[in-house]
């Protein structure tokens, strides 16, 4: 479908069979049929493959340094809180340089959507190991393979307490759209972890591995329930996909400073 966000690129720096692109178009979509403003939507991106993606996109966009895009998300809403803020990139990106902006976010609960597009590798510096790398995975740089268990992000944003956690898959594309725009439709900080495949660097976490690693959780989930939500974060092989924890209701950041008008209105 053809939406207000569609931008013509000539050359894009992804490679053909990338799970950006359809991040890309399920962003792009999930924007539209929630009835979003171009003109009001901010995506806020650091360095990498996925950071890439605003660039490819009809829409207000701050492109800033590596692993900070969090910071300047924060900033954006708490200055205009009317504004829609989706801070974007990989898991490299916002587990690893981002790793302590990622946490504070959470703390702080600006009413900010976190995409990550995590394919368990850095793809722009050619395929090193990143945080959400398996032990043992072995790369041009870790040859031996990682000796390290690789970093839980849905753990680690439950156990601060995350407004609200999601994990979807980019090959699936009805419930990633579907999880798009749940995130955009919630008040507070949303962490949104999205499998996706790297055709190029990551020849072990293939599209077809993660349709067969990943299952939906059922409708008789209950996300509220804090424990259950951080026993499903430490499940693998599969992977449970869906609202993994939904905290009870707390106030932004933009909220808890109470501005009487947005700080981008003041002389």
């Amino acid at each position: 479908m053809s939406t207000r966000f569609d931008r013509i690129v000539e050359d894009n720096a992804w490679c053909p069979g990338c799970g950006n692109f359809s991040i890309l178009l399920l962003l792009k979509e999930a924007l539209e049929e929630a009835g979003l403003d171009p003109l009001g939507t901010v995506v806020v991106s650091g360095i990498g493959q996925a950071a890439k993606t605003p660039q490819y996109m009809s829409v207000n966009m701050f492109n800033g340094l590596h692993g900070r895009a969090l910071s300047v998300a924060q900033g954006l809403k708490v200055a205009n809180p009317s504004l829609t803020v989706i801070a974007e990139g990989g898991d490299g990106d916002m587990y690893g340089e981002g790793g302590n902006h990622f946490m504070a976010a959470i703390r702080r609960n600006a009413g900010i959507v976190n995409v990550v597009h995590n394919n368990m590798v850095y793809g722009l510096t050619k395929g090193q190991a990143s945080p959400t790398s398996a032990r043992g995975f072995k790369t041009p740089v870790q040859v031996e393979g990682v000796h390290t268990e690789p970093f839980n992000p849905i753990a680690t944003a439950i156990s601060l307490d995350a407004s609200l956690v999601i994990r979807t898959f980019s090959g699936n594309k009805e419930h990633c759209k579907a999880m798009l725009k749940i995130a955009l439709a919630h008040k507070g900080y949303v962490l949104i972890d999205i499998f996706q495949p790297c055709v190029t660097f990551n020849k072990t976490n293939t599209f077809k591995w993660f349709k067969e690693n990943i299952y939906e959780l059922p409708t008789t989930y209950d996300p509220t329930d804090k424990v259950k939500a951080f026993e499903k974060s430490l499940e693998s092989h599969p992977f449970p996909i869906g609202i993994i924890y939904k905290s009870p209701s707390k106030s932004t950041l933009e909220e808890a400073l109470r501005y009487e008008s947005a700080l981008s209105d003041a002389p």
